[in-house]
């Protein structure tokens, strides 16, 4: 019998193995290069890097949207040869459809995800009300009717960060969901994605360029090179949970937003 006193680490839930993308035959453009990383089960990680290094790209591998040249990319134990029900994605842009509701647009997914959409008719009820629920958490309860036009970009995105949970997807894939936002409205929805996110235990792949925001949200920041990207080092963040914006201000925080800043100027 183990000893009490052992702690397990939880199992990786995503793993790249030195994987490779190139993009066009033979001498075509090489994204990624044995690229290696590893992410626990319910753990918020954040990816950083220059522009144009491959971080979208990563994305896609994990979500089974592009294949991997070589190596090999598995989520959830199984190796990825397509697109796989495991992930939820939202985006900068939250593209919902202008002719849905606010509650229309976030049921989407059952429509389209098994199990759920050979459910959605039998169980129609109980889905809306999970919806419902979802829209409360982030702060858009009585919103359910209004359609996008009638939102603020931070109240679309909201709606956006629901979509992309309603189908319970164990892991949630995040590419730069609030670049498009001003400042206050961004730092608000990280306040919002912090306590969703601890509610809910998914485990979350976020894309971004703001430094700030990976050390607001993250527990581990992995920083890529330049094209072809590898991974050049990840940092543990280190800050307690629940974390406030006054966090940004302390020496850790600072210490490792100059410390990244200056990783990615020089790869």
């Amino acid at each position: 019998m183990p000893s009490p006193d052992i702690v397990r680490e939880p199992p990786s839930f995503v793993k790249l193995e030195d994987v490779s993308v190139q993009f066009g035959l033979h001498n075509g453009t090489l994204a990624l290069e044995q690229c290696s990383l590893s992410v626990k089960q319910g753990e918020f990680i954040a990816v950083v890097g220059p522009s144009g290094c491959g971080k979208s790209t990563l994305m896609r591998l994990v979500t089974g949207l592009w294949p991997a040249t070589d190596g090999n990319v598995i989520v959830a134990g199984r190796e990825v040869d397509g697109p796989h029900a495991e992930a939820g994605m939202a985006f900068q842009n939250p593209t919902l459809l202008p002719w849905r509701t606010v509650l229309g647009n976030v049921m989407l997914p059952l429509e389209i995800v098994r199990p759920h959409r050979d459910m959605l008719s039998k169980k129609r009820a109980a889905y809306e009300a999970k919806a419902r629920h979802l829209l409360e958490l982030v702060g858009l309860a009585g919103f359910e009717e209004k359609y996008p036009r009638q939102l603020s970009g931070g109240m679309q995105q909201r709606a956006s960060l629901c979509r992309a949970l309603i189908h319970e997807p164990r892991l949630l894939m995040l590419d730069e969901p609030f670049a498009a936002l001003d400042v206050f409205t961004r730092e608000e929805l990280w306040v919002a994605l912090q306590d969703l996110c601890s509610k809910l235990g998914q485990t979350v792949i976020l894309v971004t360029h703001d430094l700030r925001e990976a050390v607001f949200l993250a527990e581990k920041i992995v920083v890529l090179s330049s094209r072809p990207a590898h991974v050049v080092e990840e940092h543990l963040v280190g800050l307690p949970r629940p974390r406030t914006l006054d966090d940004l201000f302390s020496p850790r925080a600072q210490e490792l937003i100059v410390n990244i800043r200056k990783q990615i100027s020089t790869k």
